[in-house]
C-alpha cells in the first residue's frame, strides 16, 4: 500500500474524502485543504483520472521527525532518491510551510534540490538536470512543527484544469469547486439543472460531465506519474479504456440550462461546452436573471449559481436590487425548485427574503464564501415583494429622517438655485453616513466606524441604509453611489477609486460645475464651502484674485463669475487643474486674465512677485505627496503659510482662510503678533444643509 495526499480547496475536504473512499482508498486524516489516504497504485491512478474535487495528488515518500535545529539537507539525505527517479529524469522541487532554519520556501527548495543532486553525484558520478517548467519528476517537501514530509507530485498540474475552459468570465469558479457546489446542492442526475448567472458556463458544464459520467482526467495529455520509475503503464492504459467505456449516453433532449446577460460570456460558455463534449446536452441563452419569464423546465429541478457578490462595500447599491429582483423572479416561476447560491457577502442573501435550509463554507480563491441552499416551497414563494427586509427594525428611523430632511431642503434648494446639496450627515449616530444629492443622483459616504463598533453590525446598518435611500428619494439603484471614506494616513485626501470618466453638470448661485460621482472619494465640489464661494463671488468684482490649493477651481469660477479683473488658480495636480479649466469653459469664461499654475503652493508663493486683492486659501488637512518638498499639516503649518501671504496681499486686501480639520485651532496670537487682524466667520459660512453639523469646517477673514 502507498500513502498519498490529495489537495483541494478549503470546504471541499469532506467531499473529497468521500470520493477517495468511493474509489477504494482508505482515508487516514483530513486537515484543512488536505486528505491523507492509503491506496494501491491502481486506485491512485483512478483518482487522478476520476477525481472531480482534488486539485493535486501527491505520493508520500517519507515523513521525518524534526526539531527546531534540524537541517533540511541532512534530513533529505536519509532518503534513497535513486529509488524515486532515474539519472536521465529532469527534476523540479518545491517547498511549502515554515521551519526555524528556513527563511523562505525558495531557500527550502534549494536545500532539497542540493540534497538530491549531491546524492546522485556521489552514487553515479553525475547529477540530474533541473527543469522547473516541465520536469519528468517533481518533488515537494512540506514543513510542519514536527515533521518534514517528502512527497512526489503524482498528478502534475492542477487537476481542476479539465482542458475545456479556454475562455472564462470575470469571476470564474475553478472546475473542482463548481463540482463541489453541485455535490452539496443535492442535485440528482435525473433532475433539470439551471444556472441563471452562468458566466463562462463552468457550473453547467461540470453538471453535464457528471451526468455523462465523463472522467475529468481523460482529456489530460500527461500525468506526472508517467515519468516516475515506478509507473505501471499497462495498468494505466487499461484504466483509461475502462473510463472511456463508462461514459453514459443521455437522451438528446436538453437537460442543462445556463443563461447570462453578457453575450461575450455566453460565447465562451458555448465554446467551453463544445470542448468538453457536452454541447448536445446544454443550452445557453441570453437572459436577465432579474427578469426570468418562465421556468426552463416544467419539472422542478435545482438552480446552482454564482451571482455577482462584489468585493467592495461600494458594490452594494447595484447588488441589493439585483438579488431582490432575482428572488422575485424565482418566486414567480420556480416554485418547487431548489436554489443553491454561493456568495462572499452573506448580507446580500437578506435581499432574497428566503429562509435557508442548509449552508456550507467554501473558499473561492482568496474569498471566504457561504454556499446556501433554499427550497422554494409554496410557503417560501408566497412573499411577492421585491423590497429586501431590514436587518434592524430601528433602521427605519434613518429612512424617516432622510424623508423629513428631503421635504425640508427641496424647496430651499430650488429657491437658492442649487442642484446639489447634503440631505443627511450622520444625524442619527448609529447610521454614520452622509447622503448628498446631485441633481437626480445620490452619493452615500460611509464614515469610518469607531473601533468600538462591531464591524458586522456596522455593515448590516449600511446595508439597511443602502436599501432605503433609493426608495425614499425615488431614484433607481444605479443612481446611487456608495463610497467608503477611510481616514487618510500619509496620503493625499484626493484618492482615485475607479476610472469611469463620467461627469455631470450641476449649478450653484449662477455658476456651473462638472462633478464626477464615481471616480474619486470626493466629487470635485465641496458642498460645505458653498457660502464661502458665494462670498468670493460677491467680493471679487474688479479685483485680482488668487486661489491656492484650488482643487477643481470652484472658488476661481465664482470669482470670475463675480467679475474679477484677474483670477490665478494654483494646484499641484494637473488632473485637477484640467478639471478647473473645464469648469471655466462650461461657464463661458476665457481669456488671459485667467491663469492656471501647476505647482506646490508653498514653492510657488516663494517665487511669486505679484500682489492680489483677494486670496482664498483652503489647504488639505495633511499631505506628504512625493511632489511636495516637505509634508504638510494644517495645524502645524498654517501660521507660516499665512505669513507667506503678507508680501502677496495688496494694500487693503483680504485673505479668506478655511479648512476641514476637526478641532482646528487658529493661532490668533501668533498671527496678531505678525500684524494680522483675524475674524472667525465659520458660522456665517455654514450652509443651511450643513447646520446639523456645525463643525464641518472653519473659516476666517484676515486683513492687515
Amino acid at each position: 500500500m502507498l500513502q498519498f495526499w490529495a489537495l483541494t480547496s478549503k470546504g471541499v475536504e469532506e467531499l473529497l474524502a468521500d470520493e477517495v473512499r468511493q474509489h477504494g482508498g482508505e482515508v487516514l486524516k483530513v486537515t484543512m485543504g488536505v486528505v491523507r489516504f492509503t491506496a494501491e497504485l491502481r486506485t491512485a491512478y483512478q483518482l487522478c483520472l476520476w477525481s472531480r474535487l482534488a486539485t493535486r495528488i501527491l505520493r508520500l515518500i517519507q515523513s521525518e521527525p524534526v526539531t527546531a535545529d534540524s537541517d533540511l539537507y541532512q534530513v533529505a539525505q536519509k532518503i534513497d532518491w535513486l529509488q524515486h527517479m532515474a539519472l536521465r529524469n529532469t527534476l523540479a522541487v518545491e517547498c511549502v510551510g515554515k521551519h526555524p532554519k528556513i527563511d523562505n520556501t525558495q531557500f527550502g527548495a534549494i536545500r532539497l534540490k542540493d540534497a538530491i543532486v549531491d546524492q546522485f553525484r556521489e552514487e553515479t558520478g553525475n547529477r540530474p538536470d533541473v527543469d522547473r517548467m516541465a520536469p519528468d519528476v517533481r518533488f515537494q517537501v512540506r514543513l510542519d512543527k514536527a515533521h518534514f514530509h517528502f512527497l512526489q507530485d503524482f498528478s502534475g498540474p492542477s487537476l481542476h484544469q479539465r482542458g475545456y475552459r479556454a475562455g472564462q468570465g470575470e469571476a470564474p469558479l475553478k472546475e473542482h469547486l463548481a463540482a463541489a457546489l453541485i455535490k452539496r446542492s443535492g442535485w440528482q442526475v435525473e433532475q433539470p439543472f439551471f444556472d441563471p448567472f452562468c458566466g463562462s458556463g463552468t457550473i453547467v458544464v461540470e453538471a453535464a460531465l457528471i451526468a455523462l459520467n465523463k472522467a475529468p482526467g481523460l482529456s489530460r495529455e500527461k500525468f506526472a506519474f508517467e515519468g516516475w520509475p515506478g509507473h505501471r503503464d499497462a495498468v494505466w492504459q487499461q484504466l483509461k479504456q475502462e473510463a472511456k467505456a463508462a461514459e453514459h449516453n443521455l437522451p438528446a433532449t436538453v437537460q442543462f440550462w445556463g443563461s447570462d446577460f453578457d453575450e461575450r460570456n455566453l460565447a465562451k460558455a458555448k465554446q467551453n461546452a463544445a470542448r468538453a463534449g457536452v454541447a448536445a446536452y446544454v443550452q445557453f441563452d441570453y437572459a436577465d436573471a432579474t427578469a426570468l419569464k418562465a421556468a426552463v423546465s416544467n419539472t422542478p429541478g435545482v438552480i446552482v449559481t454564482n451571482p455577482p457578490y462584489g468585493e467592495r462595500l461600494g458594490d452594494l447599491p447595484s447588488l441589493i436590487p439585483l438579488y431582490s429582483k432575482f428572488s422575485l423572479a424565482l418566486k414567480q416561476h420556480y416554485s418547487g425548485w431548489r436554489l443553491a447560491i454561493i456568495t462572499s457577502n452573506t448580507d446580500l442573501l437578506r435581499a432574497l427574503r428566503l429562509s435557508k435550509s442548509k449552508s456550507y463554507k467554501f473558499t473561492n480563491g482568496p474569498l471566504d464564501c457561504d454556499f446556501t441552499l433554499f427550497d422554494l416551497t409554496e410557503k417560501q414563494v408566497a412573499v411577492s415583494s421585491d423590497a429586501p427586509a431590514l436587518f434592524f427594525s430601528e433602521s427605519s428611523s434613518f429612512g424617516n429622517r432622510l424623508a423629513k430632511n428631503l421635504k425640508q431642503l427641496q424647496k430651499w434648494a430650488k429657491k437658492e438655485g442649487l442642484s446639489c446639496y447634503r440631505l443627511y450627515d450622520a444625524d442619527i449616530p448609529e447610521y454614520n453616513v452622509a447622503v448628498d444629492w446631485y441633481d437626480g443622483e445620490v452619493v452615500v459616504h460611509e464614515y469610518a466606524a469607531p473601533g468600538t463598533v462591531d464591524e458586522q453590525v456596522s455593515q448590516k446598518r449600511l446595508f439597511d441604509v443602502v436599501n432605503q435611500v433609493p426608495q425614499v428619494l425615488g431614484i433607481s439603484s444605479d443612481k446611487m453611489i456608495l463610497k467608503v471614506r477611510e481616514k487618510q494616513k500619509g496620503t493625499s485626501q484626493y484618492q482615485a477609486l475607479n476610472k469611469a470618466g463620467q461627469y455631470k453638470e450641476v449649478t450653484e448661485y449662477g455658476a456651473k460645475f462638472l462633478v464626477n460621482l464615481r471616480d474619486y472619494l470626493d466629487t470635485g465640489l465641496f458642498l460645505d464651502h458653498r457660502i464661502t464661494r458665494r462670498m468670493i463671488q460677491q467680493q471679487a468684482k474688479a479685483k485680482s484674485v488668487l486661489n491656492l490649493f484650488a482643487y477643481t477651481g470652484s472658488a476661481s469660477v465664482h470669482a470670475a463669475v463675480g467679475g474679477a479683473a484677474s483670477v490665478t488658480t494654483v494646484d499641484m495636480s494637473n488632473t485637477y487643474l484640467d478639471w478647473a479649466k473645464r469648469n471655466f469653459s462650461i461657464n463661458g469664461l476665457s481669456g488671459k486674465q485667467y491663469q492656471f499654475e501647476q505647482a506646490d503652493c508653498l514653492q510657488w508663493l516663494s517665487r511669486c512677485r505679484n500682489q492680489f486683492d483677494l486670496i482664498f486659501v483652503d489647504p488639505p488637512t495633511f499631505s506628504n505627496s512625493k511632489r511636495m518638498q516637505d509634508s504638510w499639516d494644517v495645524q502645524r503649518d498654517h501660521v507660516n503659510l499665512l505669513n507667506m501671504l503678507t508680501a502677496r496681499l495688496a494694500p487693503g486686501g483680504k485673505v479668506i482662510f478655511s479648512n476641514n480639520k476637526r478641532r482646528f485651532k487658529i493661532d490668533a496670537q501668533a498671527l496678531n503678533d505678525a500684524g494680522w487682524q483675524v475674524k472667525d466667520i465659520s458660522a456665517a459660512t455654514l450652509p443651511e444643509d450643513f447646520k446639523r453639523n456645525p463643525n464641518i469646517h472653519v473659516c476666517f477673514e484676515l486683513t492687515r
